[in-house]
């Protein structure tokens, strides 16, 4: 038999006693009015703890809801989108477990910044996707039926951000993301800049530094070594897909996403213009 923290004792004994001394010095009388306290005081404590659950449930559920309200139809059919989406990727294996739950958890608190309102509706729409039996297909096919080419990609950019935030990226969750390019019909070249980012931030993140350069290069897409031309000409689609104002009927979260997309962009184009002409 495997060893076993021994517990500290309980109240159990404490109560015998308290009623063995109430039974000495009162008799019956005083045995059965101390019964009936503990009875109508126990009774109470657990008839408040079921009032403070309920009412804790009631203002969580009415602070979602207003919060639903208080935002557009735009932004909360693609944030149920997105959770269901990212649940379907987690669940590639044929199963989610608690590290998956906590890792989405994790990334619409540190990367979107929701806040507790946010994080309790987040939470019902997490529940909601671990049970649903709607097909990856079917929800992709909702998701470009409802949204232009702008919100697709920055649906495919906060796929990839989950999945590089993991230690190691499964490669079947990847050929989920890949997938889900090409249903969107995001080009190949966009798909391929998008990953080939977040790779590179994770072997510079092992690597300890990394060439800025090889970094500015895969935000913009090119091979290293290209010129100022395609420098360019990359800047220029990047900067017209990733503009903010394409994606704020989405929220403000996902517009700070794109502002944050853009200063890389920006970064990586400065960066570019700089170096070239000191060559």
């Amino acid at each position: 038999m495997p060893y076993q923290r021994q517990q500290q004792p309980g109240c159990g004994g404490c109560l015998l006693i308290i009623m063995l001394v109430a039974f000495v010095t009162g008799g019956a009388p005083a045995l059965l009015s101390l019964l009936g306290t503990l009875l109508y005081t126990g009774l109470a404590g657990v008839l408040l703890f079921i009032a403070l659950f309920w009412g804790f449930g009631y203002w969580a559920r009415k602070k979602v809801a207003s919060y639903e309200h208080s935002q557009t139809e735009s932004h909360n059919r693609f944030v149920w989108l997105l959770v269901q989406i990212l649940i379907h990727t987690a669940k590639i294996d044929g199963r989610i477990s608690r590290d998956e739950i906590s890792t989405i958890h994790r990334f619409f608190q540190q990367n979107l910044r929701y806040n507790q309102t946010q994080m309790l509706w987040v939470k019902e729409l997490i529940k909601e996707a671990s049970t649903s039996s709607q097909s990856l297909d079917t929800l992709l096919g909702e998701f470009k039926s409802v949204f232009a080419y702008e919100p697709r990609l920055i649906l495919l950019e906060l796929v990839y951000q989950i999945l590089f935030t993991k230690a190691t990226v499964p490669e079947e969750e990847l050929e989920v993301a890949r997938y889900i390019a090409t249903f969107l019909e995001i080009s190949s070249y966009d798909q391929r800049t998008i990953e080939a980012r977040y790779r590179y931030h994770r072997q510079a993140g092992f690597a300890g530094g990394g060439d800025p350069g090889e970094g500015h290069y895969a935000t913009l897409g090119l091979e290293k070594g290209a010129g100022m031309d395609e420098v360019k000409k990359a800047y220029r689609k990047l900067s017209m897909q990733y503009h903010p104002d394409k994606v704020r009927h989405l929220g403000e979260e996902f517009g700070k996403v794109a502002e944050t997309k853009m200063k890389e962009i920006n970064a990586a184009y400065d960066y570019f213009k700089k170096s070239m002409r000191d060559e």
